[in-house]
């Protein structure tokens, strides 16, 4: 299903409808922004973006457009420029502070993911049921029991929530989630949640992505089948050396 979002710009006039494939993309576009503007240029056009990320120049175009970002002719974007209009139109400017539940390994490592702050996500703290882990720190983020959650999110006023605990802890999770004020929720449970019509949820099912990278390998094995022999094993053993 092709969601759309209705979003306003940061002066507060309302934008376009964009679906969700083109705010997939927007972030795309950033980080090729941010790796052309290392090598000292100041400008970019969108058939540079498309032909690094192979898209169409003209879907650039597009999406750009239906952020209120448009080109000059014969120009393009001043770089800098349209870097800082994406940061605002995606909220990578302002630091939205978020809970997380679920100190596991998967929680460990999203808390110790320090890029999240480069867009504007800044987890401050994470909530476990298991006694032996609350208490501590993991990447010097505290572990508070679960209980806790609902009281903190509302008196610091905590927007966004990360559910990542087993899917059948999943639903409790964020009902605590809502109760507490919290409006978006990052939900990495293998699991559909239900939360009233105030509360954002977006799913990230790994269990999906695994099967649809394991079935674009099986239909492209099948069309062109691996290499085997002494070539293949050449290769691999180069490959692990370097």
């Amino acid at each position: 299903m092709n969601i759309k979002t209705q979003l306003q710009r940061p002066d507060g006039t309302r934008l376009k409808i964009v679906s969700e494939p083109a705010l997939k993309r927007l972030p795309l576009y950033h980080r090729f922004l941010m790796e052309r503007q290392a090598t000292g240029r100041e400008t970019v056009s969108c058939t540079d973006i498309g032909l690094d990320l192979d898209l169409d120049p003209t879907q650039v175009r597009k999406d750009l457009e239906s952020v209120g970002i448009v080109g000059r002719p014969r120009i393009g974007y001043t770089l800098a420029t349209l870097m800082d209009q994406l940061e605002q139109f995606l909220g990578w400017n302002n630091v939205n502070e978020a809970f997380l539940v679920g100190a596991g390994n998967l929680g460990a490592a999203l808390l110790g993911y320090r890029k999240f702050e480069e867009c504007g996500l800044k987890i401050v703290t994470a909530f476990d049921l298991d006694p032996s882990k609350t208490g501590t720190r993991i990447h010097g983020k505290h572990v508070l029991p679960l209980e806790k959650l609902s009281d903190l999110a509302q008196r610091m006023h905590i927007l966004i929530g990360i559910i990542t605990v087993p899917a059948t802890e999943a639903q409790a999770v964020a009902d605590l989630m809502a109760e507490g004020g919290i409006r978006a929720i990052w939900n990495f449970a293998p699991v559909r949640l239900h939360t009233p019509e105030h509360v954002i949820v977006h799913n990230e099912d790994l269990h999906c992505s695994l099967a649809a990278l394991s079935q674009k390998l099986f239909a492209t094995l099948q069309v062109k089948p691996q290499k085997t022999g002494l070539a293949s094993k050449a290769a691999a053993a180069a490959a692990l050396s370097n």
